[in-house]
């Protein structure tokens, strides 16, 4: 039996075409044997002399524009409409010469990406990257042991058209895949990369500069070495410290400068500093030293090696970076029931506190919570007297009814109890479904808060958590006196402070909602099946709006030829048969209206039964006008024979 053989493969080349009118090449000229550097209007000669030399007089009438130039590297920034990209790619490749010099063009292939931050498109930004800058943050990256989805190195074929745009599809997914990863997104690697005018400045040279001019007056501090990268934010940084008479005893110094939400003065914001050190709570870990200027803030803690409660659910180092700790960690898994019930009501004790004593906090996430034993205490109290923005603030800042602080806490908390339960944080705000977990206990409180529902409704207080059965029956054995006593007239500037971080919160919330209602409602109007649904009604409009108006038409054509019959008959036309003439007859009534029933036959009559002539409207005459003007024709009329009196007659 013969055996059919496959058929032979066949294979297709496809070109993808760009859409966009203009394209921009990156071009350097190379001049091995140095001499005169040429200005832009030589360089723009160089170019068009170029594309004569190949394609003659049509090549050189080709609009090509320079749009930057830097006569130091004799790089440049080329625009030419994308029917004539080949033929400038081209001239400029075959190029040799330069007022009888050597030369060389060379093309580098860039990238133009468009940065916004926030929803207003006023707050945007271009910056220029070749496929090298991506393949360096994706090395510096490395250390997070993601995986992320760098298109690969080619080294032959790589300025082809095709795989230039296969390239810039798989460079957009990447930096989709960098920029929605939490942790990612906010380090200074990323932020560098696609802001670097923002991000530019040194900030652990700036800190050192500020640590040793405040050593100048308190000589018994000495810098061990800096924690580099420990934590999360790019303006804060961390150097391990030792007291010169205590060398063996480690403290950590934390300096950090004033944030978005500082809305204290500068001399409220010294005093309330400067106060955190009296600060005496079970739940509150130990300041040492506290002090504040009108730039920066620094306070002094002890160092503890076991770290913080991030550290110990991903089983990390507190001296590792934080791209290496918490990115990608090795073992997933959650605390025990008792860890999660315990931990959890003494960080609600402690919130509970500052929410009584009035004073803002909003930071609460895992990195915040130091472990001393079996104890949780809350870190960073500076955080919210400086300003700074929230871990956790591209979450809750897209639900408008979290527009409180003690809300913020609330939302902070659910991250920090799902952290706890499942070892991981959770994958999207809100969060629609919850894998097995500990206690159905647990689980309630999570949906209270994580929900789609809890963002809807709004955040439940610190109270009500704390009367959840999951937390109910927790004993708490620490009989530490909490001591934090607040001047009336700082009690007065916290609470202004407080209003202004929420009022500026409802009003980000605002823009964002508003944003979202209108790009929803873009890309509703957009789609396919609208398009088809506007197409189908705009078909219908104009069939019934062209009935309409033949019916209308219609109307007035036959109401022009009633009219215009009853206008124009005679009385005594020919198809109608003349009545008998009366002499004596000098007008003729009116025909009475139709009476209800018919009456009696009256009696013969000798007058000419007529109709009166009723006046038709303005309307009506002009179509009986337009209508007779329609219908005339030539051809129909008659001969008339004339009589021409008008000659003398002799007789």
């Amino acid at each position: 039996m013969a055996r059919a053989e496959p058929p032979a493969a066949t294979f297709e080349r496809r070109v993808l075409r760009s859409a966009a009118e203009h394209h921009y090449l990156r071009v350097r000229l190379e001049l091995p044997d140095g001499g005169a550097r040429p200005s832009v209007a030589q360089f723009k000669q160089l170019v068009v002399s170029a594309l004569r030399e190949l394609h003659g007089e049509v090549g050189a009438a080709l609009p090509v524009d320079v749009l930057t130039y830097e006569e130091k590297t004799l790089s440049a920034i080329l625009r030419v409409v994308s029917s004539g990209l080949v033929k400038l790619w081209s001239a400029l490749t075959l190029l040799g010469f330069y007022q009888n010099r050597r030369c060389a063009f060379r093309v580098l292939q860039e990238y133009i990406i468009r940065v916004q931050r926030g929803v207003s498109a006023e707050n945007s930004w271009q910056i220029v990257r070749r496929y090298s800058d991506f393949d360096l943050l994706n090395n510096s990256l490395q250390i997070s042991t993601l995986s992320l989805p760098l298109p690969p190195k080619k080294l032959i074929g790589n300025m082809e058209r095709e795989f230039i745009a296969e390239r810039q599809k798989g460079l957009q997914a990447y930096l989709d895949v960098i920029t929605t990863h939490h942790i990612l997104s906010n380090c200074e690697l990323v932020k560098k990369f696609l802001d670097p005018n923002s991000y530019s400045v040194n900030y652990t040279e700036i800190a050192l500069q500020h640590v040793s001019m405040f050593f100048r007056s308190e000589p018994k501090w000495e810098v061990v070495e800096p924690l580099k990268d420990i934590g999360w934010r790019i303006r804060k940084k961390y150097f391990l410290m030792k007291i010169k008479n205590q060398p063996k005893e480690r403290l950590m110094l934390s300096w950090a400068d004033p944030g978005p939400d500082k809305y204290l003065s500068d001399k409220d914001l010294q005093y309330a500093v400067k106060l955190l050190s009296s600060c005496s709570h079970p739940y509150i870990y130990k300041i040492t030293f506290a002090t504040a200027n009108e730039s920066s803030a620094l306070v002094i803690r002890p160092f503890s090696e076991k770290g913080t409660l991030k550290d110990l659910i991903y089983k990390a180092k507190p001296k590792d970076p934080f791209l290496k700790k918490y990115c990608n960690p090795k073992k997933i898994q959650g605390l025990e029931l008792q860890q999660i019930k315990t931990y959890g009501r003494q960080i609600l004790e402690v919130l509970k506190f500052l929410h009584e004593k009035g004073f803002p906090y909003g930071h609460l996430h895992s990195a915040n919570v130091m472990l001393d034993g079996d104890t949780c205490k809350l870190l960073d109290l500076e955080n919210s007297l400086l300003g700074l923005p929230s871990f956790y603030r591209s979450y809750f800042s897209q639900f408008r009814k979290i527009n409180t602080l003690e809300g913020v806490d609330v939302h902070c908390f659910g991250h920090l109890l799902y952290e706890m339960t499942y070892g991981r944080p959770p994958d999207t705000i809100p969060v629609d479904s919850f894998p097995p977990a500990p206690s159905v206990f647990v689980v309630s409180v999570l949906e209270s808060i994580l929900t789609c529902e809890a963002m809807k409704n709004g955040m439940p207080t610190v109270s009500r958590l704390l009367q959840m059965p999951l937390f109910s029956d927790v004993l708490l054995t620490n009989s530490e006196k909490p001591q934090f006593k607040i001047p009336t007239k700082l009690k007065e500037a916290l609470k202004t402070s407080k209003e202004c971080i929420e009022k500026r919160l409802t009003e980000e919330q605002k823009l964002i909602h508003q944003h979202r209602r209108l790009t929803r409602a873009q890309s509703h109007h957009g789609s396919e099946e609208e398009k088809k649904k506007r197409k189908i009604l705009a078909r219908k409009k104009s069939k019934r709006s062209a009935y309409e108006s033949g019916e209308e038409h219609s109307a007035k054509y036959s109401n022009s030829n009633n009219s215009g019959s009853g206008a124009s008959s005679p009385l005594t036309s020919p198809s109608s048969p003349t009545p008998p003439s009366t002499a004596g007859a000098s007008s003729i009534p009116p025909a009475p209206p139709p009476p209800p029933l018919p009456p009696a036959a009256p009696p013969p009559s000798t007058e000419v039964p007529t109709q009166p002539n009723p006046q038709p409207d303005v309307s009506a005459s002009r179509g009986a006008l337009l209508s007779s003007i329609q219908n005339f024709q030539k051809g129909t009329l008659k001969k008339t024979q004339t009589c021409d009196y008008s000659a003398p007659r002799i007789s």
